[in-house]
């Protein structure tokens, strides 16, 4: 062999990418770059380049005026998923690992360039807003895990459609993560809520994906309608009651449980319970169910038993800040108001619960549910 030409400097590196690399191809630009210290890049930065060759288990990468590149060793290894695809020309972006190894080389890894790749991509699909279906993995007392792109994420409990979201009475904690539990294995429709590449947060939320599905749904149905459903919770202000194969659920508010006055919905419903509702509101997805419409309205006939002036006797049965209720009839009740007595303190001393006592119909509205009572004095008692 010819003694200059093994002396000869390696020309463009593309035209070299199916020779064997057996010592650092030097760029031209690389000698003069180190001699006047214009290297900008450093340990950590993230590099491009293109493939030159594959060699056992090295790569060989042309980054310009850097130089040569190489991934070898535990990096290579650790890339096989992302190199096992790669042919000499392409591109490849690289996390730089030592800017002139003892060979001469800039050491290169591809580990976190596959991470740093999904965690895009992620927030590309959220940006999207792409629905995702995705399988729960696991559960805990906050939430659920799902996995996107490689990467485990959380979705809170809070996150979680009406059709799947625990309803626990009293919101006992343990019995909210017996709950969560029934989800592993099953398959939801997501949207990425937020991506944090920082602290390696993904979360997801599973709110918002099935509501062209759910208008769809509901425009079967329409006010008046009754449906027969399965109550799934019961919380203070009322029961949420599941309907209809899709999993449709409404609010059965507490004031429309019964024509009586409830203090507790718990004392009348139960989860598990089987009941008939009619609709009577439907507002976006959120549907208002009534139990009481479905019951003969009590008031209906009180106008022909009673009238303005009657005297009456009814028992005391709850206090409020506008006065006293009033239990005049069954399930029919009349409200004492706390100007008859000046303050609370002496209309809850004149009043006990549980009592009861004279009374005159001050005002009786049969259609809007309303009759206004006043106290009877002693010598007024016929």
């Amino acid at each position: 062999m010819d003694s200059d030409s093994s002396q000869e400097p390696p020309k463009n590196n593309a035209l070299f990418a199916d020779r064997p690399i057996s010592a650092k191809m030097k760029h031209p630009m690389e000698t003069l770059l180190k001699k006047e210290g214009v290297f900008v890049t450093k340990i950590g930065d993230m590099v491009e380049g293109i493939m030159l060759e594959k060699k056992g288990s090295r790569i060989f990468i042309d980054l310009g005026p850097m130089g040569t590149g190489i991934l070898y060793g535990r990096e290579y290894y650790e890339a096989q998923d992302i190199v096992r695809g790669l042919a000499p020309g392409d591109k490849i972006t690289a996390k730089v690992m030592d800017l002139d190894n003892e060979e001469g080389y800039v050491e290169l890894s591809l580990k976190d360039v596959g991470e740093e790749r999904r965690w895009k991509e992620l927030k590309k699909l959220m940006e999207e807003e792409t629905i995702l279906e995705l399988p729960v993995l696991e559960a805990n007392r906050g939430g659920i895990m799902l996995e996107a792109e490689g990467i485990k994420g959380f979705l809170p409990a809070s996150q979680l459609s009406s059709k799947n979201y625990p309803r626990v009475a009293g919101g006992d904690k343990e019995k909210i993560y017996q709950e969560l539990q029934k989800l592993i294995g099953v398959v939801l429709k997501v949207k990425i809520l937020d991506v944090n590449t920082i602290e390696q947060k993904l979360i997801f939320t599973e709110k918002g994906q099935q509501q062209e599905d759910m208008q769809q749904i509901l425009g079967k149905y329409k006010n008046g309608d009754e449906v027969e459903g399965e109550i799934t919770g019961v919380v203070d202000f009322g029961a949420f009651m599941k309907f209809d194969e899709a999993g449709l659920e409404g609010l059965i508010h507490i004031s429309e449980i019964d024509w009586s006055l409830i203090e507790d919905p718990r004392t009348f419903l139960q989860i598990g319970d089987r009941v008939c509702a009619k609709i009577i509101d439907m507002q976006g997805n959120k549907v208002s169910l009534s139990l009481k419409q479905l019951k003969e309205d009590p008031w209906a006939k009180i106008s022909a038993k009673y009238k303005k002036g009657d005297k009456i006797r009814g028992k005391v049965t709850k206090y409020n800040p506008f006065g006293a209720f009033v239990e005049v009839d069954h399930e029919v009740h009349g409200l004492i108001h706390i100007s008859e007595f000046g303050t609370e303190s002496r209309m809850q001393a004149e009043l006990e619960l549980e009592k009861e006592y004279n009374f005159k119909i001050l005002l009786l509205d049969s259609k809007e549910h309303r009759m206004s009572l006043g106290v009877i004095i002693p010598s007024e008692i016929s």
